[in-house]
Formats: structure tokens, C-alpha cells, sequence
């Protein structure tokens, strides 16, 4: 298998994306964001009330005969994408209603493993100047894997921490591309699709990790470089039009290159850490016997002993096991069920495991540092 050290990275390659995948080693990208074209059969010109001209999508590169033609590219794009696609890798692609379902269908008929649809609902859409139709405030996201047997990239607790500790949901709130972001030549859009970085950030967040490569076959200005530059992740971009890619290069060789500092892009799991017994709380005092504990309604109650139980009027046991009998559930993560109050604040006694497996850590690094000072 062709290592990424093997590869161009971080380049922009010029030409037609379908000849230009077929260049790239089998299974050697790890994520591919795809933003292509429309088709979004547009007759004549658009004009606003006040009979100023919409500048729209009016280049070459959206244009296409009939849908046939368009499908046949769609399959080829496609097929060309899976193939260089790494076994666990992902595939995101945008579109709007012109031209996302008949995507969608490609998709499946290629064996690609749908994961999501992501409604990217823009809160400053474009009105609809005609009146005759809705205002089209949204684009659909596609994100799946090469195949039903992958096991794709999916950091679940870094979207969870970008949504305020809430579970990411598959609605997405942001502007168009707009502001100091828009890139602009001579008072004109460079690009008329750019999309926000926002979006690309939680699309490269969400499904990779540092290091790994993000490849963009519809590069345009750039975003998709620009972003995974930011967070550590190499990047090729594909790009038939020189224009584009000249403005892209320039776009991204102004971008600081963070990826030394590794951490800063990585959300630790909880799941990986020290394992922290609830007695370990109640040892180290942060929990007292007889403390009571409480669900975030305070609508049931429960005492902790000294042996690192906890106890309501009828059960007694673990967190974990009276968390699942007041709920009548299966099981239950007590950890997080299970609250407390601190200086007038309620608090999951989570918290208060954190702190254990804070001071756990700086002990370790006391015990390193003096072993390393006697060495």
C-alpha cells in the first residue's frame, strides 16, 4: 500500500479531476469532500426587485447537455473516488435539490455506504426575487463510506464538545459565505459557490484525524485546503480551472501550519483514560458518606455509603446498577445520570471523577519528572 510520504501531498494538481484520480494509488486518501457541480439548469438572467442582476452560477463548468450527461459524470467522478479511497475512509459531497438526489443514487448504485444526510440550513440564504417558490435556505450533505464493511472515522465526542457538550445533530446552522471570508477580485466574487469554512471544518473535525489526507476533486478556491491546513490534516486539490487554483495556492501558502502541536487538534475519550471507580471519589472525599445524589429533574435521590455504593429506600448498588433500577432501564451510565451540588450549582459527579483523573496525571508526571531528574 502506497504510504502518504509517497504521495504529493498538499498540492493542487491541474486538470480533469476523473484523469487526475485515476493518477492517484488505490486506497490512498483518507477523506474526500466533493463539491461538484449543480447543474443547475438556469434559464436566463435573475433580477431583483429593485432590477439589479443576481450574480449566479453561470460558468461552463455547470453546464450540461441533459441529465443523462450529467449522470454519466456523477458515476465517473464517483467510481473514480471509491477506488482511491482508503478501506475505513469517507466520502462527503454537497449538493442542492437540483442535482443531490440523483448523487444520492450514484452513490448506492456504486456500493458507497450512506452514514448521514446533514441539512446545511444557512441562516442569510438568498431570497427568492421570482416569488413563485419557497426561499431555498438549505444544502444537503451526503457522508458515507466506501462500502458497507468499512469502519469509518467518526469522532463523536469532538462534535460533542464543538455543540456544548450536546450531541451533534444533522441539522447545521450557518451564513453563506459571506464578509472578510467571501474572496473578491476587482469588487467581483472570485467564486460563486464558496462555501464557509465553518462547514469544512466540522466536515474535517467529524471525520479524520491528524495527519490523515483530505482530498478535494472540485478544489475551487481552495476552502477544503485552507481548513484542513488549519487542523493538521494534509490535503490535494484538484482543479481544472488555473484562475482558481492560482487563487488557492496563495489563499492557503498565508495559512500558519499548526501540525506540530498535535493536541491541539485531538478530543481525548473518555473511554481511553484510567478507569476511576465511584469509590475512588468517595475515598479521596470529594464525595462524603451520606451525600445524597439526585437525577438533573431531582426527581429521584440516592445515598452514597462508604463503600462506594449508593443507595435509595429499596435498592442498593453500584451507580451504574441503581441509575438503571429507578429508570426501569437496562443500564445505565451512572456517571453521568447522577448528580450533586456544588456552591449552589448542580453538577454531574462526572466532574468530580475528572478531578481524580486530573490528580491521577499529575502524579504520574511528578513520578516521571523525578525519575527522569535521578536518571
Amino acid at each position: 500500500m502506497v504510504t502518504k510520504t509517497q504521495l504529493m501531498l498538499n498540492k493542487i494538481l491541474i486538470g480533469d479531476c476523473i484523469e487526475r484520480m485515476g493518477s492517484l494509488p488505490e486506497n490512498s486518501v483518507d477523506m474526500i469532500f466533493a463539491d461538484p457541480s449543480y447543474n443547475l439548469q438556469l434559464a436566463g438572467e435573475l433580477h431583483r426587485p429593485n432590477n439589479t442582476r443576481v450574480d449566479g452560477v453561470e460558468e461552463d463548468w455547470d453546464k450540461f447537455s441533459n441529465f443523462k450527461h450529467y449522470d454519466k459524470f456523477t458515476r465517473d467522478w464517483l467510481a473514480a473516488a471509491q477506488r482511491i479511497l482508503s478501506p475505513n475512509g469517507s466520502l462527503w459531497v454537497i449538493g442542492s435539490y437540483h442535482n443531490i438526489f440523483r448523487v444520492g443514487t450514484a452513490l448506492q448504485d456504486l456500493g458507497f455506504w450512506i452514514l448521514n444526510d446533514i441539512i446545511w440550513r444557512k441562516s442569510n440564504p438568498m431570497p427568492n426575487f421570482r416569488g413563485k417558490r419557497f426561499t431555498n435556505a438549505h444544502e444537503t450533505l451526503i457522508w458515507c463510506s466506501k462500502n458497507q464493511e468499512a469502519k469509518p472515522t467518526f469522532n463523536y465526542r469532538a462534535m460533542k464538545s464543538l455543540n456544548d457538550d450536546i450531541q451533534m445533530r444533522s441539522d447545521w446552522l450557518f451564513p453563506i459565505c459571506a464578509g472578510k471570508e467571501r474572496l473578491k477580485q476587482n469588487g467581483k466574487k472570485v467564486h460563486p459557490t464558496q462555501k464557509p469554512e465553518g462547514l469544512l471544518h466540522r466536515i474535517i473535525l467529524a471525520s479524520t484525524n491528524p495527519g490523515d489526507l483530505v482530498l478535494d476533486p472540485f478544489f475551487g478556491t481552495g476552502t477544503t485546503g485552507a481548513v484542513a491546513k488549519r487542523l493538521g490534516r494534509h490535503w490535494l486539490g484538484i482543479e481544472r480551472e488555473i484562475e482558481y487554483a492560482e487563487i488557492a495556492q496563495a489563499r492557503i501558502r498565508e495559512i500558519e501550519d499548526n501540525a506540530k502541536d498535535v493536541s491541539i487538534f485531538t478530543t481525548s475519550d473518555k473511554r481511553a483514560e484510567p478507569r476511576v471507580p465511584f469509590g475512588s471519589v468517595v475515598e479521596q472525599g470529594l464525595l462524603s458518606a451520606g451525600d445524597k445524589l439526585f437525577d438533573i429533574r431531582k426527581r429521584v435521590t440516592a445515598k452514597v455509603n462508604a463503600d462506594g455504593s449508593i443507595a435509595t429506600k429499596s435498592f442498593r448498588g453500584s451507580i451504574h446498577q441503581v441509575g438503571a433500577k429507578v429508570q426501569n432501564a437496562p443500564s445505565c451510565n451512572g456517571w453521568t445520570f447522577w448528580h450533586t451540588e456544588r456552591r449552589g450549582k448542580v453538577v454531574a459527579i462526572d466532574k468530580l471523577r475528572d478531578r481524580v483523573r486530573s490528580e491521577m496525571a499529575l502524579r504520574s508526571e511528578t513520578r516521571s519528572a523525578a525519575s527522569t531528574h535521578r536518571n
